[in-house]
């Protein structure tokens, strides 16, 4: 059908030829001309009405197609135009011959540079967000869609020109197990990746850490995990390694915990010691930015140079620099505890006794 389009359209042109070869190239320009302005048209009158329709929807998607399919469908008014106008002219046989693979072949690049558009994460965004889906899941499958893309097109490109595709692809089973032999490294970190997705243990923003990094994940590819450590440096992890080691996700912890001892000096009275402890518990259970449900304020033990008052809770917030901000708040609260209580935090001390008097005289 494409065909008798094309001929009826040159000889509908070729009915105003002249006369001999000027005719024809005359012709020619006027194909190529119309298609210029069809394509000017299309881009300031036609594209932009359908995209302001579009952009009055309920959903994002229809015009996310329309911009990934807007570059393609700009050139191949080009490619149309110069294809009619070359079948306009007087070539040789072997000429027309070539023009139509390579149209054809033009006609599915385009095609696939649409469909690559379109397959990028960035323009699921809408979907992620409404049914939940995990970013990490998207940014793998829209790579694993964009490879299929070439691949496929790269195959029908083949067949255009007239190669023996299959016979391709025998060649290639013949020489899979050497190739398989050569990339396994590849393929572990490739079904490494798919185990992380299937799994779940993180998502892009989290922050993890495994025996080989700790820091922020900020995109996985078929092979490998990018992690932005606290230092600020951008680490590439392969996927099976991230795979099969122990994974901590202090982003999903819920909740983030204080604990240490505070000591005192022992010659704190028992009162004010119990006064301080009590104090201390009520002030960790009504304040707003920590976990009611777990507060420990006990007294401990007697250690070799303080009497230990065991802290043990949990902050509201995950987030590293407002934890910060907690814990110095809860600091400074017990500060003013032990001043208004008269306590001294203790410091590693050592008394020694001596059982015979110390003479400082000197013999003249």
């Amino acid at each position: 059908m494409l065909e008798e389009f094309i001929d009826s359209v040159v000889g509908w042109f070729q009915i105003y030829e002249t006369s001999g070869i000027w005719g024809e190239i005359i012709t020619a320009g006027i194909i190529f001309l119309i298609f210029l302005l069809a394509r000017g048209l299309f881009t300031r009158v036609v594209f932009r009405t359908i995209l302001r329709l579009t952009r009055r929807t309920k959903t994002e998607m229809d015009t996310k197609v329309l911009l990934a399919f807007q570059g393609p469908l700009k050139t191949l008014f080009l490619v149309v135009g110069l294809y009619l106008s070359l079948l306009a002219l007087p070539l040789a046989d072997r000429h027309y011959l070539m023009l139509y693979p390579i149209y054809r072949s033009l006609f599915i690049y385009f095609v696939a540079w649409g469909f690559y558009n379109l397959t990028d994460s960035e323009n699921f965004r809408e979907i992620c967000d409404k049914y939940c889906v995990d970013q990490i899941l998207v940014d793998f499958f829209t790579k694993v869609l964009r490879v299929l893309v070439v691949i496929l097109a790269s195959v029908m490109i083949v067949q255009t020109w007239g190669f023996n595709v299959e016979g391709f692809l025998a060649g290639i089973g013949l020489g899979g197990l050497a190739f398989a032999l050569a990339a396994q490294d590849t393929a572990a970190n490739v079904f490494g990746g798919i185990m992380i997705i299937m799994d779940k243990p993180f998502s892009v923003g989290d922050w993890i850490e495994t025996s080989s990094v700790e820091g922020t994940v900020e995109e996985m590819t078929f092979r490998s995990t990018k992690v932005r450590t606290f230092a600020h440096a951008l680490v590439s992890v392969p996927n099976s390694v991230i795979a099969n080691q122990a994974l901590t996700n202090w982003t999903r912890m819920g909740k983030r915990r204080i604990t240490y001892h505070l000591g005192v000096t022992y010659t704190t009275p028992r009162e004010k010691l119990k006064s301080c402890v009590e104090r201390i518990r009520e002030m960790l259970e009504n304040h707003p930015e920590l976990h009611k449900d777990t507060i420990f304020v006990r007294f401990d033990k007697f250690s070799d140079s303080s009497l230990d008052i065991f802290l043990y809770f949990f902050t509201s917030t995950t987030n590293w620099a407002e934890f910060l901000r907690v814990k110095e708040d809860v600091n400074f609260k017990i500060m003013e505890i032990l001043e208004e209580e008269q306590v001294s935090v203790a410091f590693p001390s050592r008394s020694i006794y001596f059982e015979n008097q110390l003479s400082t005289q000197t013999e003249a």
